[in-house]
């Protein structure tokens, strides 16, 4: 583990009794002494506080960024407020997704927070593609993730600013005198916060945050249950080269400017191809939940298989939904029995166990988007 990268936090995790693991070239809490159940069953009850500084955070400068960025992207960027955040997708020509971002209007530039394994690709995909007179900062600082429907009060009391956000939202804040840029977002499916700290500042801003009562420290393996419960990617996982974003179930980050007859239709990588998929009634296969009966999990990789016992797909995410009190997974599954209610077959220990297709997500979003 000595060649892996440490967080800001590291000291932290160790000091919390963290058991640290491999996790994307750094060295990660995957739980802590009170075990990923009652961790994930915290963050939906109160507040967790979970330690992404992993992810990349950069900054894009030039003239016009977002049309710039719009040219790598399906998403509608241009027409993105300041202040607020959106999803978007970086595509390959042939129409794959290289990576999934989250993209921040800051005024004169961009803000993008990347994948952590796909960091170094990224920029060096936005160095190579975009024309100069742009200029891509790679930042150096702390990322922490405060999710939970005790969150906003948390929040309320430390920083009222930021309390006031609405999903999807960002802004400059102060927390106890440590300057912070924080987003209304988060990856659990809870209403929560992002909150970007300068590196040295990181731990301090952690330990704060822990002292308030409703805030446990969580690690990866809650942090997992929670998104799948949620219906949301991993990115390698559930989408990745391999998938297009209609075919990831994404068609809703692909902005309405940027599709046929829009005024800024196509004109990103891979456009012919997702752009024909999102018109398509029939695009081959499509990403969907699964909802299995019993209590044995159904982990990424199983088969999956039709009432005929055609091999149909296989999943790409699964576990014990703790919130949903059953098996969870997403997976691949042709577009004709992709509609919620069909059953497939997932071979477990070679027992073919029933799921229903279902919705996403699993569980109630707990978003906060305003009065």
């Amino acid at each position: 583990m000595s060649e892996l990268k440490r967080t800001p936090l590291h000291d932290l995790h160790v000091e919390l009794g963290a058991r640290m693991v491999p996790f994307a070239g750094y060295e990660m809490p995957v739980q802590y002494p009170l075990g990923v159940k009652k961790e994930h069953e915290h963050t939906r009850a109160a507040s967790g506080l979970f330690d992404v500084s992993h992810m990349g955070q950069l900054l894009l400068r030039g003239p016009a960024p977002a049309e710039a960025l719009e040219t790598l992207v399906p998403a509608d960027l241009v027409g993105l407020p300041a202040g607020m955040q959106r999803y978007a997708l970086f595509t390959s020509d042939e129409g794959g997704i290289l990576d999934d971002l989250m993209v921040v209007n800051a005024g004169d530039h961009l803000y993008l927070v990347v994948n952590a394994a796909c960091r170094a690709q990224d920029i060096a995909h936005l160095r190579r593609n975009l024309p100069e007179g742009y200029a891509v900062e790679e930042l150096d600082r702390g990322l922490l993730a405060l999710q939970g429907p005790k969150t906003a009060e948390v929040m309320a009391r430390l920083c009222p600013g930021a309390g006031e956000l609405v999903f999807m939202q960002h802004g400059h804040f102060e927390i106890d005198g440590i300057p912070v840029w924080v987003s209304r977002s988060g990856y659990t499916g809870e209403d929560g916060f992002e909150i970007s700290v300068p590196a040295e500042q990181s731990e301090a801003l952690a330990r704060r945050l822990l002292a308030e009562t409703e805030v446990e420290a969580i690690g990866l393996g809650a942090r997992d249950s929670l998104r799948l419960e949620a219906g949301l990617c991993l990115y390698g996982h559930d989408i990745d080269t391999t998938t297009t974003p209609v075919e990831g179930g994404l068609i809703w980050a692909i902005g309405k400017p940027r599709r046929r007859g829009g005024e800024r239709a196509g004109r990103f990588p891979g456009a012919d191809r997702i752009l024909h998929q999102v018109e398509a009634k029939d695009h081959g296969r499509k990403r969907v939940g699964l909802l299995g009966e019993g209590r044995a999990p159904v982990r990424e990789g199983t088969e999956l298989f039709d009432a005929e016992g055609n091999p149909i797909g296989q999943v790409t995410s699964g576990g014990f939904g703790p919130t949903v009190g059953k098996p969870v997974a997403m997976g691949y599954v042709p577009t004709a029995l992709a509609e919620p209610g069909t059953t497939v077959y997932a071979e477990v220990r070679g027992k073919r166990l029933p799921m229903a297709v279902s919705k996403t997500p699993f569980v109630t979003p707990g978003y906060y988007r305003g009065k």
